[in-house]
């Protein structure tokens, strides 16, 4: 018997639009090289080292990042590429550090559009075996990310 791959229901979603003073290409970049992305993923305050970084750019390919707390910490983010469109989309999984069973945490879907030298960058999380409060928290968690994405392009736009 054939079928298609069970995923199951969205139980939270929500869309963050957030316009960087960056063309589109460099957004992508920032979110695709791991030497871009050491320098702002993760909430204010926290670190990315390049050794936890491994990214496997294409569908099926795995990402992952090590982020670091103020307290030295460590808490690893991953999940699998399942779209690659560069430089207008990129859609991955990402699992919640707290889920011990394994199952599928979320799917984001990252769209760039160009607006006249600007990248409107549209994030979109659709979360699996959440609930609203576990998203509010994970959005307002991504609002921090993204504020240090638009302070590191803004720092160095040239070389990211």
């Amino acid at each position: 018997m054939t079928g298609t791959p069970f995923t199951p229901a969205v139980t939270a979603e929500y869309t963050i639009t957030y316009v960087l003073d960056a063309p589109r290409d460099l957004v992508f970049a920032a979110w695709t090289d791991p030497a871009r992305f050491a320098h702002w993923f993760g909430p204010h305050g926290y670190t990315t080292p390049m050794r936890g970084i491994s990214m496997d750019l294409r569908p099926g390919g795995v990402w992952r990042a090590l982020v670091v707390d103020r307290d030295g910490a460590e808490q690893l983010l991953d999940g699998v590429y399942r779209e690659v469109d560069a430089p207008a989309r990129l859609v991955f999984t990402t699992g919640d550090p707290g889920n011990t069973t394994g199952d599928l945490a979320s799917v984001v879907t990252l769209t760039l559009t160009d607006v006249g030298g600007k990248t409107e960058m549209r994030f979109h999380q659709a979360g699996y075996n959440t609930d609203e409060a576990h998203a509010r928290g994970s959005r307002a968690g991504w609002l921090e990310f993204f504020d240090r994405l638009a302070e590191h392009l803004a720092r160095d736009p040239a070389t990211g």
